[in-house]
This record gives structure tokens, sequence and C-alpha cells, in this order.
């Protein structure tokens, strides 16, 4: 699966800018609502506090020791939308082949216009691998994002995160430390975790969302275990159950779950593990009875879809086509008609040929970038709330032209590097994650 070259287009009649829109909530222009008014400044204001920043994820717990931006120049800051867009364009001109811009689809519009390849975290990895000849890939997108494009890119090429602000909430709930301790109270239940049993299956093969970070990736690749992503999550899960007798499943607990059930897998063999408890919070019989024990992480950006929000899209609007991600809770992605990756719901949306209605359960810019992009069928999301993924929001187009400026003048900044004794077996489990090819949609 490769990413979607940028090709640009006329400003279409919709504004694709979530930026745009919370502006006119705060300036009173506008009568929807936003979860905070506090998106309406320049995430700088919020670089040298500990946090996620405004957005989704801002009452998740961050980290001690969590990275934190440094003071972008005064200079960045100060500019308008139009200078800093001027910038970048003469910036990405000056540069050339030497630099590869990457756009995840939550990225704000003024960031993804900017973007070589648009996609989601798989589609961006892979995008990477494939343009060896650029010495600097400026990744707009998260940390974690960051380390993959660095695991699969050439030793020499410049992995470049924007703002080393921009984590991820669902990938901070599990470290490596709590996954060596889960791994080790599950080794004193079933036993010897790497022998295989007469049928050739070992107790347990360790499977990690893409959302994670690179020692944890390092983790499964070290035990014979794989990478997901939300669009080879079944396809994963099969290759793991032909090797174990059950999974490890982390951090993201409603995809592993959603795909396990749609695989037909019973939720009383699902048992969640609470790093904080003991055993996770469950019995020998419960852990030697499961198939898929689910760490307990989630995506504060889907936790926010409701039942209660299909219901009243379908109240509103008869005959709607509600499509939800798969990182959203189980009653949720029960009561949609459909679940898949950013990509599958993208695709769902390119593919449909009647004018429809479209209620999406994802990410706020992506759903207006596709309103947008789209404006034969009516397109909105099913959380009334303008509330963007706190993270992604961190990058700005004002970090964006520091980076990129920076290298014009030979300096490299903000560089992400993952150590070779960790990148060896992560890229191990990457490689088997590239191997096993998407299976569509989870419903």
């Amino acid at each position: 699966m490769s990413a979607t070259p940028l090709t640009l287009q006329p400003r279409p009649a919709i504004d694709p800018s979530v930026d745009h829109a919370i502006q006119a909530i705060v300036a009173g222009a506008s009568t929807d609502a936003t979860c905070t008014t506090d998106l309406a400044v320049g995430p700088w204001d919020f670089d040298t506090r500990p946090g996620y920043g405004p957005g989704s994820s801002m009452g998740d717990v961050i980290p001690t020791g969590a990275p934190r931006q440094g003071e972008l120049p005064q200079r960045y800051r100060d500019a308008s939308d139009d200078d800093l867009d001027a910038r970048i364009r003469a910036a990405k001109e000056t540069l050339g082949d030497r630099v590869v811009v990457l756009g995840h689809f939550y990225q704000r519009e003024e960031v993804v216009r900017h973007a070589d390849y648009v996609g989601d975290s798989f589609q961006l990895a892979n995008a990477a691998k494939d343009r060896p000849e650029a010495e600097a890939i400026v990744f707009c997108g998260v940390h974690f994002m960051a380390e993959t494009a660095d695991l699969l890119s050439h030793p020499e090429q410049a992995v470049i995160l924007p703002n080393l602000a921009a984590g991820c909430s669902m990938a901070d709930m599990a470290d490596i430390d709590q996954i060596e301790e889960c791994w080790e109270q599950l080794a004193d239940v079933l036993g010897d975790l790497e022998t295989p049993d007469a049928e050739g299956l070992v107790p347990v093969i360790p499977v990690t969302y893409m959302n994670s970070s690179a020692a944890i990736k390092g983790f499964v690749g070290r035990h014979g275990g794989i990478v997901c992503t939300s669009s080879n999550a079944r396809t994963v899960l099969e290759w793991a159950f032909a090797r174990g007798r059950r999974v490890l499943f982390f951090p993201d607990q409603h995809l592993g779950r959603n795909t396990a059930k749609a695989m037909g897998v019973p939720l009383e063999q699902m048992p969640m593990w609470n790093p904080r408890k003991p055993l996770g919070g469950s019995s020998d019989a419960e852990i030697v009875e499961s198939r898929v024990i689910l760490w307990h992480g989630f995506c504060s950006v889907h936790r926010r879809f409701t039942v209660d929000q299909i219901d009243r899209a379908r109240a509103d609007h008869p005959g709607v086509r509600v499509i939800v991600h798969p990182e959203c809770p189980m009653d949720v992605v029960d009561a949609a008609d459909e679940a898949g990756s950013t990509d599958i719901i993208r695709k769902a949306i390119a593919a449909a040929t009647e004018p429809t209605t479209f209620a999406i359960g994802t990410e706020i810019n992506l759903v207006q970038r596709l309103a947008a992009q789209y404006p034969q069928h009516e397109i909105f999301c099913l959380d009334p709330v303008v509330c963007p993924c706190s993270t992604m929001y961190r990058i700005h187009p004002g970090y964006l032209a520091w980076v990129l400026e920076s290298l014009v003048d030979g300096t490299v900044v903000n560089r992400i590097t993952v150590p070779a004794d960790v990148a060896e077996p992560a890229t191990v489990a990457l490689e088997r994650m590239l191997a096993a090819k998407p299976n569509g949609a989870v419903k």
C-alpha cells in the first residue's frame, strides 16, 4: 500500500480548515462548539508545560520525561498564515528532492497542503521507505510515526518531527517496563513463553499496534511477535493464532476487541490487562482460558464517539451511512454500518457513486477534508463538538517552516533516531507487518 501523493487542487467551496472553524467559534461567528478555546492559540503556548496540549487528549496523564519542544523562534510565532505558507513553499522549492514531507490524514489542513504524501501511519511508513534519495524526511504526524520512519528509512536519512511535543497518549499508555513486567507475570502462569507445544504453538504471541514506541516494537520483535495497523489487524491476528495459543494485544483495547470479536473470539476469552493490578486484574484461570489479552489503553479521539451520537445521526438524517474507526468502543462499532481504518473510510466515500449522507466517527481534520473533497455528499463528524487530536494539532505551519528553513541553512533540527539495539528487533516486527497484507474492514 502506498501513500497518496499530493495533487494541488483549487480551493474547495467547503472550507476544510479545522483551525478556521475553531477561530470562528471563539470569535462568536459560529454557533458550533469546541472542546476548548485554547485550540485557537498557537501550540507554542503549551510547549513548555507538561501535557498533551488542548484537544481530545488534554485530560490524559502524560508520562514523566515525555519529550518537550524547545522555544520556537519569535519570527515563526509572529508570522501570518500567508507568510508561513509562502515560506514553506519557498523552502521546499529550494530543497527540491533533498526533502520529502509526509502528512498524516489527521494533520491540520494548513500543514497537509504542503505534504508530498498524505496517508495513515502505515502508508506513510511505506512512503518513507520508498524515497531513498531524500536526505531528510519531515514527518508531520506524531512521535511513534517518526520513529517508525527512522526504522524503515536508510541510516543516512534524517527523520524530523516538526514539534517534539507531538506524542500520542495511546502509545504512552503502555511503556516498555510495564510490558516486560506483564510478560514475566504471564510466564509465571503459562510457563515458558518461548517453547512451542506438541502442536508447534507457543503460549502467547505479542502483537503491538503501530501506535506504540520503538522500544515496544523492539520487544515484540525479540519475542516472535508482530506489529499491526488498523488496516491489517485481522490478518495479523490470524498470523499470530497460527503461531500461538493466545495473543497479548497492546496498547489499544478497542482495536483488539473489535477485531477479535469479528473473528469469533468470545468476549469472555478477552480479559483486560491493567498494568497497575497484579496479573492485570485477572485470575490465573482467566489467563489460561484467554485467547486475546487486551491492554488497558485507548485513543482519546475515538473514545469520544457514542451510540447516542449514532442514534441522533440516524434520527436527523434518515438513510445516513455511519462509518467509524475500529479504535472506537465496541458498542459504537456494533451500532455503525461499517468500521475501518482511515484509508478504508476515505475509500468508501470515494467509491460512493450516488449522493450519500455520511456520518463519520474519526478525527475531525480528516472528516472536514473529506467533506471538502466530496461536495456531492453530505459528510459530517458524529461528534458535534470540534475537538481535534491534541498531539496531531501540535504540528503547526510555524514548526514546518522552521524545520524546512533550518534545512535550507544546513541545520537538522528535531531529528528522531532509534538506538541500534532497539532498531534491529523493531525492524523485524515491522517487516512482518509489511508482509501482512491488509484484510479490509473490521465489519
